[in-house]
């Protein structure tokens, strides 16, 4: 199925690690024109080295209201517009709740909640004059269910969940979809995931892979989630195939929730 995204103009935030990064590449192998938008510039820059084609860099800080502005400006100025967002950046540290000091509350919240409403007020506007566009959100499987040590992740991602249903409902009659994809756990690689990524000091320690094995037999697929799995559902909510499809959400996370 030709999906037709060649020459798409695309805004994949958190595409310097793990499933942004894939999402990223997947992209450019599609042919379309892609701004990685991350906090980790270096990082961001070497995918764009991977995926070839049209793959710009703008360093944005997805809390930061003013950096959201200017990396939607910049995205306008160098791709003509925006057809397409990913919301992708995201950040956890597994804790329980009574556990959890305040400062890393706060940083999911400012990162999987207000970086989400950041980057999609900042482009909708432009989607709303041009009569069409898509927003794609990578929630998780947490916000569905609320999950084991991830609390306030959880409604955060409930959160991303809700708000773009009702953020559906107000634009679809200009022709823009908002959708959610919702892997399970996906750890990726050290190697690839970069700063930001579940692999970073202690929370990187956790996921020793005997560990990495007993979650794996949580999920009916019998094996946790790869960075590639997530891809293939986000490229087609973007593309012109499902413009009839708005305010889901779908699992992607092998069977572990079966909502």
């Amino acid at each position: 199925m030709d999906l037709e995204l060649r020459g798409r103009r695309v805004i994949v935030t958190g595409g310097a690690s793990n499933i942004g990064r894939a999402i990223v590449l997947g992209f450019a192998a599609e042919g379309a024109r892609v701004m990685i938008a991350d906090i980790d510039e270096p990082q961001a820059r070497a995918v764009a080295a991977e995926g070839g084609g049209e793959v710009l860099v703008h360093r944005t800080d997805v809390t930061d209201w003013t950096s959201v502005q200017a990396m939607a400006a910049a995205a306008t100025a160098q791709l003509g517009g925006v057809d397409v967002l990913v919301n992708g950046a995201g950040w956890t540290i597994d804790r329980l709740f009574l556990d959890k000091p305040r400062h890393e509350w706060e940083r999911e919240i400012a990162i999987d909640l207000w970086g989400f409403i950041n980057c999609t007020r900042a482009v909708l506007e432009g989607m709303v004059a041009q009569g069409s566009g898509r927003v794609v959100s990578i929630g998780s499987d947490a916000g569905r269910v609320g999950e084991w040590r991830e609390a306030v992740y959880s409604g955060a991602k409930a959160g991303v969940i809700a708000t773009s249903k009702a953020i559906a409902r107000e634009v679809g009659r200009h022709g823009v979809t908002l959708n959610v994809v919702c892997p399970g756990f996906v750890p990726g690689l050290p190697e690839t995931s970069g700063a930001e990524s579940i692999w970073a000091g202690e929370q990187g320690a956790q996921f020793t892979p005997a560990v990495l094995e007993r979650v794996a037999r949580a999920y009916p697929l019998r094996r946790v989630g790869r960075p590639e799995d997530v891809v293939p559902a986000v490229l087609f909510l973007c593309s012109a195939r499902a413009a009839y499809i708005t305010g889901q959400t779908l699992s992607v996370s092998g069977g572990y929730t079966m909502l």
